[in-house]
């Protein structure tokens, strides 16, 4: 139901984990994701903490979903020295090619305790169906 688009994407994010690089605009980091085949839906949850919901992006072009994210620093007051920061700031991005068979017309999205979760419906063209054999189903007799 998904294809991966990038294959160099997990060397991107050790990279950037090794060297504390953050995301641009330009040059997103990933965000980590899980995606399932729930009965009648496909589910893609991304892991997003401490993002907030007005800062996510969410676009469909065909069959190329793009997930897009901002972290930005929380504002300090001027007497606030910070004495160690691990968390990462900056743009996070995913792209995933969606195959034909899910109905792209009618995903919906949810984000609750930084978890953003997408659901897309099996298309109906996709599902399995009978096919009804139509026809006579006497015999034809040669006479001679």
């Amino acid at each position: 139901m998904l294809m991966r688009t990038d294959p160099f994407r997990e060397l991107d994010r050790i990279a950037q984990q090794l060297t504390g690089a953050t995301g641009t605009w330009s040059r997103p980091s990933a965000m980590p994701m899980d995606a399932y085949r729930e009965g009648e839906e496909y589910v893609i949850a991304f892991d997003l903490p401490g993002v907030a919901k007005e800062a996510i992006d969410i676009d469909v072009e065909r069959n190329m979903l793009t997930v897009k994210a901002e972290r930005r620093p929380v504002a300090k007051a001027d007497d606030v020295q910070m004495e160690l920061s691990e968390r990462p700031l900056g743009v996070f991005s995913r792209q995933l090619v969606l195959a034909d068979t899910l109905d792209t017309e009618r995903i919906s999205a949810d984000y609750d305790a930084g978890v953003l979760t997408l659901r897309i419906p099996i298309a109906e063209r996709a599902k399995p169906r009978k096919i009804a054999i139509g026809g006579t189903s006497g015999h034809r007799q040669i006479s001679g």
